[in-house]
């Protein structure tokens, strides 16, 4: 049986980890999580605030901070290496919950990539004041990068499923996940 990988693509604080986890506690066979964070911890510190690596522009919109992304060649150098690596663990028989941010051309490599897999592509959505609110609470976000990120994150996708973390638990959109794929 080819490999299952759900690619959860949204905004940052729009729930994303949090249903990867309850959907690996609650899916027949075992998934493992892909976190494009961890990927991003790869790379060295200097690469942040670097033009090669990523710059984090605060700006204000509507009196509101925005955080904007600037990419060098390391930043998505290293993400391609993720989308090869989920390829790869794919490759191996592993099923695979990716939390991703997709703001360029990745659907279009994640379905070439995993064209012998079975690939749900799933948007997760959220308000953005409830956006913004949780990025306020985690404290460990960038005030401002979800107001960015809300315009680009789903613009242009076309999702296999969606679900709305404003309006129902990360436990629900597991839930509703499992059901839609048989998982």
């Amino acid at each position: 049986m080819a490999a299952r990988i759900v690619i959860l693509n949204g905004v940052g604080s729009a729930g994303k980890g949090s249903i990867a986890k309850a959907l690996q506690a609650i899916t027949t066979d075992p998934f493992l999580d892909v976190e494009m964070d961890a990927f991003l911890n790869m790379l060295p510190q200097a690469s942040f605030g670097h033009p090669d690596g990523i710059i984090f522009e605060t700006v204000e919109e509507d009196g509101k901070p925005l955080v904007m992304i600037r990419t060098g060649p390391v930043a998505p150098r290293a993400l391609r290496g993720m989308r090869h690596a989920v390829a790869a663990m794919a490759g191996q028989g592993n099923n695979l919950i990716v939390d991703e941010v997709m703001l360029n051309g990745e659907v279009a490599e994640y379905r070439t990539l995993l064209s012998a897999f079975e690939l749900f592509l799933v948007g997760v959505f959220a308000p953005l004041n409830v956006l913004e609110a949780r990025e306020r609470q985690r404290g460990d976000r960038m005030i401002g990068l979800a107001r960015w990120q809300y315009q680009r994150a789903h613009k242009g996708k076309v999702y296999d499923f969606e679900v709305d973390t404003g309006s129902a638990t990360d436990l629900e959109c597991a839930m509703l996940i499992k059901q839609k794929f048989g998982l």
